[in-house]
């Protein structure tokens, strides 16, 4: 079935700032929040991001954190997006209704993975997701019918590739209609390769792993990201991506912390 996806759309709406950002080919920038509190969401939400991820996969984040996150952020004119913890519908279906802009599902290894999860995340006609809730639609600044019309069209549906079987299936999975984006998970995918993380960057099948990531996602036409440590990498990486995410909160303020005692103690 075809039908309009994020990639697509027509629907403009000001509020879906990575959306746009990523229509208009302006290299988002988003980082990773890990910290289950309305408040960190508003401090990094205020730092000039495009985006944030919000980590309920490896995060410490629950329900009451998620949703409250998700509407500190949007407020903000920033776009949460939701790393859930797994691909089942109820996850999803749970993600969603919060208003994120998007979700993220870690470690897919196979187009049919793929597709159960574009599934989950359209309504009807396109998909299995169900209505009740009149949250979801606060966040895109939108009455809920207005937001039954546009969510299946804008609400971005990112894919983790950071598995070897993830890898040897990445051109399936990235044609799989409603896959907007495949995101590289460079920790996992180092430890599916070579069982130890980070990768150094200097092996060879890492790298190759990376360039069949990026040849699939823009064979079929679909975005590609990936998570960075710092601004210097995202700098560099500009040409291959459309979007990365730079580290995230907690791995931030150690970084500032150490650095600075450092200097202290010197």
């Amino acid at each position: 079935m075809s039908y309009p996806t994020a990639q697509t759309t027509t629907i403009e709406n000001p509020r879906l700032r990575l959306l746009n950002k990523l229509k208009r080919g302006e290299y988002p920038l988003l980082t990773f929040m890990g910290i289950g509190s309305v408040r960190m969401a508003q401090i990094v939400a205020l730092t000039g991001v495009d985006g944030i991820i919000i980590d309920c996969e490896h995060g410490n984040i629950g329900d009451d954190a998620m949703h409250n996150a998700v509407a500190a952020i949007a407020a903000l004119g920033v776009s949460p997006i939701i790393r859930i913890r797994g691909p089942a519908h109820d996850i999803i279906k749970r993600a969603l209704d919060t208003g994120a802009h998007g979700i993220m599902v870690p470690q897919i290894n196979n187009a049919e993975e793929a597709r159960q999860i574009v599934q989950s995340s359209k309504f009807p006609p396109y998909g299995v997701r169900g209505q009740g809730s009149a949250f979801p639609a606060i966040a895109h600044n939108l009455t809920t019918p207005e937001y039954m019309v546009s969510a299946n069209e804008t609400i971005l549906t990112m894919i983790q590739i950071e598995t070897r079987a993830g890898v040897e299936n990445v051109d399936e999975i990235a044609a799989v209609p409603g896959v907007d984006m495949v995101f590289v998970g460079p920790n996992d995918l180092a430890q599916s390769l070579f069982g130890y993380v980070p990768a150094r960057g200097d092996e060879p099948e890492f790298g190759a792993a990376i360039d069949k990531i990026i040849a699939a996602g823009r064979k079929n036409g679909k975005w590609v990201g990936r998570m960075v440590n710092n601004g210097t990498v995202a700098k560099q990486e500009r040409p291959r991506y459309d979007m990365v995410a730079i580290t995230g909160d907690t791995k931030a303020i150690q970084n500032w912390y150490i650095a600075e005692l450092d200097i202290a103690r010197s």
